[in-house]
C-alpha cells in the first residue's frame, strides 16, 4: 500500500506539468486586433502594420476588426468580455476619458483590460485662421475680455479634442463657446469657412493648411515642441501646468493568459526600430513610436482617469 500511495501521489504531481506540456502553443487560432473606432483614424496606421508584420511571426493570421460605437465603448467592452485568449484592443486615450462620460461602461478599464503596451503618442495642436489671434496668449486675452464670444470646434461632446480644450480653458481661467462636429475634416472646413475661431486637433489634421498658409498653429499641447511643428510653442509656456497627449495603446482581455500577453508584447516590441518602416509611418503623422510596455501604459491610465473626471465635472458635462 505505501508503494501504491507513493505512485499515485507522483502521478498526481505530474499531471499539471503534463497538462502544461500538452497545452497548444499560443496562438492556436487567428488573433484579432479590435479598434473601437471607425476605419480611417490614426490607429489604423500601426494596427494595419501590426497585422502585416505579425502574421508570419505568430504563425496564425492576425485580423484587424473595427467595432465602432458609443464613443469607443462598444469595441472596448467586446474585448473586455472576450474569453478566447486571442482578442486584443488598440485604442486611444478614450479608454481614460470614457469612465468620466458614461455611468455604465459595461466594463472596468482597470480590472477587465490588461495593459500590453503604449504604442504611440502625439501632441494636439491649436489651429486658427491666418487672420486669427497671433498667439495663444493673445487668444486667451481676447477670451478673457469677452467670455464665450470666441468659439472652438471639437470632434464631439466628450471627445479628446473637446476635453483637452476644456482643460486648457479651465487652467487659463477663461470661457469660450464649444461647437461640436462629427469628424476632424468637418472641423477643419468650419475653421477655414470662418464658422469657428479655433480648434484643438491631431497635428496631422491642419498640417497641410499650416504649410500652405491657409491656417496657423499657435500652440501644441505637450510640454515639448512637436517635431513637425518645431517653431510652434508649447501651450504650457503660456498656461503653466497644462499638458495633454493623444496616445494609443494595446490591451488584452482579462481572461488572456499571461504567456499570451508576454508573447504579444515581445512581438510588438520587435517591430520597434528607429528609422524603420513603422517609425517612419507614424512620425509622418506627427506621432512618436513608443512600444514602451505595460507599466507605462498602466501608469498613463491611472493618472488620466481622475484627471478627465475632474475636467468633465468642472465643464458641467453630464455623464450619459
Amino acid at each position: 500500500m505505501p508503494i501504491a500511495r507513493r505512485a499515485l501521489g507522483a502521478a498526481l504531481l505530474a499531471t499539471p506539468a503534463l497538462a502544461r506540456a500538452q497545452a497548444p502553443a499560443w496562438p492556436s487560432r487567428p488573433v484579432r486586433l479590435i479598434s473601437p473606432f471607425a476605419p480611417g483614424g490614426p490607429q489604423d496606421v500601426p494596427a494595419r502594420f501590426f497585422v502585416d508584420a505579425l502574421t508570419p511571426r505568430l504563425g496564425q493570421p492576425m485580423v484587424f476588426d473595427s467595432r465602432a460605437g458609443a464613443g469607443g465603448s462598444v469595441g472596448m467592452q467586446h474585448v473586455a468580455q472576450s474569453t478566447d485568449g486571442h482578442t486584443f484592443l488598440i485604442t486611444s486615450n478614450a479608454v481614460a476619458t470614457l469612465p468620466a462620460l458614461r455611468r455604465d461602461l459595461g466594463f472596468d478599464p482597470f480590472t477587465d483590460l490588461l495593459p500590453v503596451t503604449l504604442v504611440m503618442q502625439s501632441p494636439f495642436t491649436l489651429a486658427v485662421r491666418p487672420n486669427g489671434p497671433p498667439s495663444l496668449a493673445a487668444m486667451l486675452e481676447r477670451a478673457r475680455a469677452a467670455p464665450n464670444r470666441l468659439t472652438f470646434g471639437s470632434s464631439g461632446v466628450g471627445s479628446s479634442t473637446h476635453l483637452t480644450m476644456a482643460m486648457l480653458l479651465q487652467k487659463a481661467g477663461v470661457q469660450m463657446t464649444h461647437v461640436p462636429y462629427r469628424g476632424a475634416q468637418l472641423i477643419m472646413a468650419a475653421l477655414l469657412a470662418g464658422d469657428i475661431d479655433c480648434f484643438v486637433g491631431d497635428v496631422s489634421i491642419p498640417l497641410e493648411h499650416v504649410r500652405a498658409g491657409t491656417a496657423r498653429s499657435i500652440a501644441v499641447t505637450t510640454t515639448a515642441r512637436a517635431p513637425l511643428l518645431p517653431d510652434v510653442p508649447s501651450a504650457s509656456e503660456v498656461v503653466p501646468g497644462f499638458a495633454s497627449t493623444l496616445w494609443y495603446g494595446v490591451f488584452a482581455a482579462r481572461a488572456t493568459a499571461p504567456e499570451a500577453v508576454q508573447r504579444m508584447l515581445a512581438e510588438l516590441q520587435a517591430l520597434r526600430a528607429p528609422g524603420g518602416d513603422l517609425d517612419r509611418r507614424v512620425s509622418e503623422r506627427g506621432y512618436e513610436l513608443l512600444l514602451a510596455g505595460p507599466d507605462v501604459l498602466a501608469a498613463r491610465l491611472r493618472g488620466e482617469v481622475p484627471q478627465w473626471q475632474a475636467v468633465v465635472a468642472a465643464a458641467g458635462i453630464r455623464p450619459e
